[in-house]
């Protein structure tokens, strides 16, 4: 217990220094490790016990909730994006779609910030139907997982924690810290600080046991202060209260919005319901006075497991919000997960979750990502079987990693004009990037003569130049396609993705290298097609692939599939701007291991590196890095220097590797880290940031 206390104590000290110490390494010189076999002094909660990989977690305890701070915070949960703006905005959304992701008790494979390799994962990408995303589990304090405020961030979607008591125990903790202003404003003023430092948005509360009366009449206080608060410190940001207790202190689930949890309301940004309400209680609570002005606030709650006397829930979820959307009010659906939980065959994942959200795509309401160019999507879902770069194997493994998800499109199944059918949804099997592509599939009825148009994007992007466009997609014979693009004054460009060769692009040096694999066959089968525009003072609102037969009119059915593996939109001059460099990288938090763990006692004769990167780059220049790793020295001078190794992608200017295989000492290592920009183009190796680890066996007689 001693030890475990030292341990602490190290890295709080560690953690304090990081900063300092990752400065202070001169750039020129390489770093000098000597391999101890040490206890890592790395915070156990923070990295994976095993391996080192930097994990997300939640606080169990009220202890470690008002000791908390950003000293020892965890820097790898940090989301890495920023919350994209939408239109339309959500304080002018008037029916809002908020889901609370509730799954096996939370932090399962989504909780390793730099993913992980793991085969059908439970995953969600349906961003542009929702506007709120909640994380939850029991724990006293949810930290969103990393992972997760980076893919809702990218589409606009704002992201909560959840701060719940239950029980004995629960009722404990509110009577200690909803007993006096002090004590409750310490608790808001650590979830202040908590959101703010780890990137996202606001808050659930959840107070699911009764309180004193001492305690409920300090409970609308502790809210009022805790929203203020947040408002204050972060942008956009919502505090929502979950229908439990009411003004009494009592424990007893209303079901709706009424006297006697109104005091709750009004003190914060809006009031989840439980989930037993009829549409009787929708219907007294739509012209009850606490609701007037503010019926958007009101998130009737839809539990997808359906337990209890609910309305609707798994498959038949739509009629639950047929009626909330009746009524004009929001919608928080609860652990829509259960298509993955309750399917044994996790195969058909993909399968039972398009058909979920293909129920209620009547009842939502599409957002518009607002961008400015570059405006770029491969359609990876942030997970697959491999991982593909250019249409090529880069990782053969299955993987899991929210963060690679790139904005989504618009998954759907259609009925088109003369009975035709088309349905959009992720394809593992034809990756162009990452682990997935957009497949396009269905029918061109025999008496259809115009193209079928199958909406990709809904975007808010500002345009006002000359702007690049290209596609890369693989179609079905007999089938031919271009693409549409909508402005906001209802401009539509339809061009066939074809009209312009790499030759008429020769005006820029970098434009032409951008568009060289234009009109060019690829040998797996994809096709590359390129256009400029000219669009000035015009913002675009769509992006849609038109899809017509090529050839003779048969008379006949004609199914088609096209997979778009790529679609890019930029700015002409931005394929202008001259390269960075990475900048400042260091390395710190050196563990050695033998064999798969930290243990002294394992007995592979593998040595094996663990160690933190941190460098600098323009984070709205870069899609991802690749870490790279090459030998340059071994013990046997006779053994030349190796290529360059992938280690692993990073999305951000921090990354941990870990487990990685390194010569016997005394060796010299190089790290390498490669930024891949948005728009494709290649960053000359001078501008990749490299560091050099030499390292030396301990001492005879030293701690090893």
């Amino acid at each position: 217990r001693n030890r475990e206390k030292q341990r602490l104590n190290g890295s709080e000290f560690s953690e304090l220094r990081v900063l300092q110490s990752c400065l202070d390494q001169p750039m020129e010189s390489s770093i000098h490790e000597v391999v101890k076999y040490t206890p890592s002094l790395l915070p156990a909660k923070h990295y994976d016990t095993e391996t080192t990989e930097p994990v997300s977690y939640g606080l169990c305890t009220m202890e470690e909730l008002l000791s908390w701070r950003r000293s020892v915070a965890n820097p790898f949960n940090v989301a890495s994006v920023c919350l994209a703006p939408r239109v339309p905005s959500l304080a002018r959304c008037s029916r809002r779609t908020l889901v609370s992701h509730d799954m096996m008790g939370g932090y399962l494979d989504d909780r390793f910030v730099q993913g992980t390799n793991v085969e059908n994962p439970y995953t969600f990408y349906h961003w542009q139907h929702i506007d709120i995303f909640n994380y939850f589990t029991h724990q006293l304090v949810t930290i969103p997982p990393a992972v997760w405020t980076n893919a809702a961030h990218k589409h606009g979607v704002i992201v909560l924690g959840t701060f719940i008591t239950e029980w004995t125990e629960g009722a404990a903790m509110c009577e200690a810290f909803l007993k006096d202003e002090e004590s409750y404003r310490a608790v808001a003023d650590k979830l202040v600080q908590i959101s703010q430092y780890y990137g996202f948005d606001g808050w659930l509360i959840n107070i699911e046991n009764s309180l004193s009366e001492v305690a409920v009449k300090n409970a609308p206080l502790f809210l009022r202060y805790l929203t203020d608060q947040t408002h204050e410190r972060v942008s956009g940001s919502l505090i929502l209260w979950y229908d439990s207790v009411t003004e009494s202190g009592e424990l007893k689930w209303q079901n709706e919005l009424n006297h006697s949890n109104r005091m709750f309301f009004d003190a914060c940004d809006g009031f989840f319901t439980n989930y037993n309400w009829t549409e009787a209680n929708l219907e007294w609570m739509k012209d009850f006075s606490g609701v007037q002005g503010r019926l958007a606030d009101i998130y009737v709650g839809v539990d997808v497991f359906a337990r209890g006397k609910v309305v609707g829930g798994m498959f038949e979820t739509n009629k639950a919000l047929e009626i909330i959307r009746k009524h004009n009010f929001s919608a928080a659906i609860f652990a829509p997960g259960w298509v993955y939980e309750t399917h044994s065959d996790k195969n058909e994942f993909r399968r039972n979750q398009h058909k979920f959200w293909a129920l209620l795509f009547d009842y939502l309401y599409t957002h518009q990502v607002a961008s400015h160019l570059p405006f770029t999507s491969s359609f990876c879902q942030g997970f697959g079987e491999a991982f593909y770069w250019r249409g090529q194997i880069e990782t053969k493994r299955s993987w899991l990693n929210l963060t690679a998800q790139e904005i989504q499109p618009l998954y759907s199944s259609w009925d088109t004009e003369a009975q035709g059918r088309l349905t959009s949804c992720g394809c593992p099997e034809e990756p162009w990037n990452g682990g997935s592509s957009l497949l396009l599939a269905g029918l061109i009825p025999a008496a259809l003569k115009t193209p079928v148009c199958a909406p990709m994007f809904s975007l808010h992007v500002p345009v006002d130049s000359r702007i690049f466009v290209a596609l890369i997609y693989k179609t079905s014979s007999g089938i031919k396609v271009s693409l549409q693009i909508k402005t906001e004054d209802m401009t539509v460009c339809t061009f066939p993705v074809a009209s312009v060769s790499s030759e008429a692009l020769k005006d820029d040096q970098l434009v032409s290298q951008f568009s060289q694999m234009c009109g060019n066959p690829d040998p797996d089968g994809w096709t590359f097609r390129c256009s400029q525009l000219e669009l000035h003072g015009c913002i675009l609102t769509e992006i849609s692939l038109l899809i017509q037969r090529d050839g003779e009119d048969t008379g006949q059915n004609t199914p088609f599939s096209c997979h778009v593996g790529e679609i890019v939109v930029l700015d002409v001059a931005s394929l202008q701007v001259p390269p960075y460099a990475v900048q400042g990288l260091c390395i710190d938090d050196v563990v050695w291991m033998r064999g798969a763990g930290p243990s002294p006692e394992t007995t592979s004769p593998l040595l094996r590196l663990g160690a933190t990167l941190r460098w600098e780059y323009p984070a709205e220049l870069v899609h991802h890095f690749r870490v790279y790793q090459r030998w340059l020295r071994g013990p046997d001078p006779r053994i030349p220097a190796g290529q360059l190794q992938l280690v692993g992608r990073a999305y951000s200017g921090l990354f941990r590797v870990t487990e990685l295989v390194v010569p016997e000492p005394p060796s010299l290592v190089e790290l390498v880290v490669e930024p891949i920009i948005w728009t494709g183009l290649p960053i000359p190796e001078s501008h990749w940031g490299r560091r050099q680890l030499s390292y030396t066996e301990a001492n005879p007689g030293s701690l090893s």
